[in-house]
């Protein structure tokens, strides 16, 4: 796993942004949370991060989107400080599975699939329509091919072989247009989970969702 600090002047609370798979911190580099430092996750071939960067914080709050809810699920638990908010946007803590994640014949054909031709496409349906994909497109991580297709393999790895995470979320967001993560298994996931689920009519991608929850917690502490 990478991070990338947007923010890094050693305030007490630190704002911790899970992005998905393919990420990097480009999307999401114009936030500014007040009081806060802030810093982006992404690229999941590896859940590790060294957590000596994180002991100088009181407390860390934590949002993570579609894949990065996976991550976010495994590694919060290993950090040093508290956990204060907690959001998951769009995604479960079950990156694959055929009623609470991405079922399995989807996430294989995007994993043997993987071209420029089909990642455009991929990335079209995570937006809600053309306007939202040509801004999309404006800020959009520009990583190596075989880089994405690496993270896909060795997510599949992962979950396959390590145990079920145990991080308990504090609230969950479900966009009901989204194409990615199929909005009804988000659901059920959540219910499982007896975590609390705010559905909105956003898609997978939506702007303006990151920027709502990210001001909720940095404009409530």
């Amino acid at each position: 796993m990478k991070h990338t600090f947007i923010i890094n002047a050693r305030p007490p609370r630190l704002l911790l942004f899970f992005a998905g798979w393919g990420a990097d911190a480009t999307p999401f580099a114009h936030y500014r949370p007040a009081g806060h430092d802030f810093a982006v996750c992404y690229d999941y071939r590896t859940l590790r991060l060294p957590l000596d960067t994180f002991y100088s914080y009181h407390e860390i709050d934590i949002v993570a989107w579609s894949m990065g809810v996976w991550a976010a699920s495994y590694f919060a638990p290993m950090l040093p400080v508290p956990v204060g908010r907690s959001i998951a946007i769009n995604g479960t803590p079950w990156p694959i599975d055929q009623m609470r994640g991405i079922p399995p014949d989807i996430y294989d054909g995007t994993l043997q699939g993987l071209d420029e031709r089909n990642l455009h496409k991929f990335l079209r349906r995570m937006c809600a329509d053309s306007q939202a994909f040509r801004a999309f497109l404006d800020v959009t991580p520009r990583r190596p091919l075989q880089e994405l297709r690496d993270e896909l393999q060795d997510i599949r790895r992962q979950w396959t072989v390590l145990p079920a995470p145990g991080f308990r979320w504090q609230e969950a967001v479900v966009g009901m247009a989204d194409r990615i993560i199929p909005p009804e298994n988000q659901l059920l996931a959540w219910r499982q989970l007896g975590v609390p689920v705010t559905p909105t009519d956003d898609a997978h991608y939506q702007e303006t969702l990151f920027r709502h929850y990210l001001e909720e917690i940095w404009t409530n502490d």
